[in-house]
């Protein structure tokens, strides 16, 4: 895909400085510009750069007033991040603007769908499955019976959608996820063996939801397990049975969340953060990565550590952590001069 200058201006509200015909087909860092490409400057450690990009097009904040020659031809706008961003984002459209149901894939008799749909090669759609307009399914993909897609969703290739889920719209689900597998649900017989516990419930994923790849969502043992409108999940989470996620919580890679526990609303949640089951973490909750989540926690606290305590009090201790053995040797030492005395 080609853009000049002008079309890309036109989307951007911005104006041209330079060759308004020149021609861009990919995107670039500013200094690895190369020709043919599109790149964007607004943080101002990254200026001296513009002088020697390669890149033919370099949108740029209305206030920028270069001080040497310029090869790259400009387009001004009122911020060039967020320019840049509203690009990507019609970038992508274009790109995954895919129609039409490939072969061989299978889709049920009894399944409906929207228009401008994308189905791609060796996926298979389950009986009585509802899937909106304008969504896009990716090759290899697996959707199980009675499974509700909304509209404007996207789901990559490979992804695994278990019976009875429900997803809503504009959601993005990338490749690997898995929803709706069987939560992990054992009880110990007289013999010391598990026994299943059979999972009946299902999935709830509500609007504007990304989930990123490689991660798990499992069913409810009873009911649903829900995520809420807004959330975003980073790749490798595994969420369990019956766990609830409230609307704008964001959640970075790896953090595991055990069964049936409750967090709120707009958290955000570092990486590699461990939950244990059955608690209620509040609103506005911040934690920070590799912390250890024990017991619940109450709206707009920040927490660090394993197990976690006030993120203030976690950086007043480090200061002694790290002198442990240092503070030990004087306590020692101080101990053994009150012997000696007494």
């Amino acid at each position: 895909m080609k853009f000049t200058a002008q079309q890309i201006a036109g989307i951007l509200e911005g104006d041209i400085v330079g060759n308004p015909d020149v021609e861009v087909s990919k995107l670039s860092k500013i200094e690895e510009g190369t020709k043919g490409s599109l790149t964007f400057l607004a943080n101002p450690k990254y200026q001296s750069y513009i002088y020697s990009t390669k890149a033919s097009i370099t949108i740029v904040n209305k206030t920028f007033v270069p001080e040497n020659h310029l090869e790259t031809t400009l387009i001004k706008v009122e911020d060039a991040y967020k320019s840049f961003s509203k690009l990507l984002e019609y970038y992508n459209m274009v790109k995954l603007n895919k129609q039409g149901i490939e072969n061989p894939s299978f889709i049920s008799d009894s399944a409906t769908y929207g228009s401008q749909i994308y189905v791609g090669a060796f996926t298979y759609i389950g009986e009585n499955v509802k899937i909106g307009n304008n969504v896009k399914i990716f090759p290899n993909c697996y959707i199980g019976d009675n499974v509700v897609i909304g509209n404007d969703t996207v789901v990559f290739a490979g992804v695994k959608i278990y019976s009875e889920t429900s997803i809503g719209n504009n959601c993005v689900i990338n490749s690997g996820v898995i929803i709706g597998a069987d939560g992990f649900g054992f009880v110990p017989n007289e013999k010391g063996e598990y026994n299943k516990v059979p999972q009946t419930g299902n999935v709830i994923i509500e609007d504007f939801v990304d989930i990123g790849a490689a991660t798990t969502i499992d069913r409810a043992t009873l009911g649903s397990t829900i995520i809420r409108r807004g959330v975003k999940l980073d790749n490798q989470i595994q969420i369990a049975h019956n766990v609830e996620i409230g609307k704008n919580t964001v959640i970075a890679a790896q953090t595991g969340i055990a069964g049936s526990t409750k967090i709120g609303e707009n958290c955000q949640i570092g990486g590699q953060v461990g939950f244990a089951g059955h608690i209620t973490i509040g609103n506005n909750v911040k934690i920070q990565a590799q912390s250890g989540i024990g017991r619940s926690i109450k709206d707009n606290e920040t927490l660090q550590g394993s197990p976690a305590f006030s993120y203030g009090d976690w950086n007043k201790s480090y200061v002694y952590f790290k002198n442990l053995p240092k503070i030990v040797k004087n306590i020692t030492n101080l101990e053994k001069k009150v012997d000696g005395n007494n």
